[in-house]
């Protein structure tokens, strides 16, 4: 295991690359839009940036129905544009492990207003990860994976300005390999 020094947010993009994802996707927006640029530099893991947050929600959506790990992130006030499909997804559930890692901005540091997306979560009734530090935050989105999985529910990663613009020692571990695709035909 090798540990170098990491910002919050390229520690989520390495927790879902060690995940094993297949796909990542993003609007961007600050603070969250270096997760989708580390994962495009540092893996060969096909990556998109979308015309908006509900596309990239529904695209990646679209992914972790065929049974892939799929990671979404955006801008806490891109849940708000995303909010329907995210909301949709929560109900009809997942096959693979689908994570959505938002960027939340307490004190509006970043951006004009505050949202706190933990009320998204609640309201929508799935699971909401929140990371107190960059190696927390890569071992908890690897956990999210899991759980998505195991509940067959998108998983929330929640985090903030503070935590995805600081440098901290994280681990480097060996990615897992990629799920192949397993569609099931299930006309119930």
């Amino acid at each position: 295991m090798e540990k170098t020094l990491m910002l919050g947010a390229y520690a989520i993009a390495r927790g879902a690359i060690e995940a094993g994802i297949s796909y990542a996707t993003s609007y961007p927006g600050t603070p969250a839009t270096q997760i989708l640029e580390y994962i495009a530099q540092h893996s060969s893991v096909p990556c998109e940036w979308s015309i908006n947050e509900k596309v990239a929600y529904e695209v990646a959506y679209g992914v972790s129905l065929s049974v892939k790990r799929v990671l979404c992130s955006m801008k806490h006030v891109g849940l708000n544009v995303a909010a329907d499909p995210f909301m949709s997804s929560a109900y009809l559930g997942t096959n693979g492990g689908f994570v959505l890692a938002i960027g939340d901005d307490p004190g509006a540091y970043s951006y004009q207003n505050e949202q706190d997306s933990r009320f998204y979560a609640k309201f929508a009734k799935v699971p909401c990860f929140e990371p107190s530090d960059p190696e927390e935050a890569r071992v908890l989105t690897k956990l999210a994976f899991e759980l998505s999985e195991f509940l067959n529910l998108p998983v929330m990663v929640r985090s903030i300005t503070r935590l995805l613009h600081c440098y901290a020692p994280v681990n480097i571990e060996k990615p897992a390999p990629e799920k192949r695709i397993n569609i099931k035909r299930d006309p119930l």
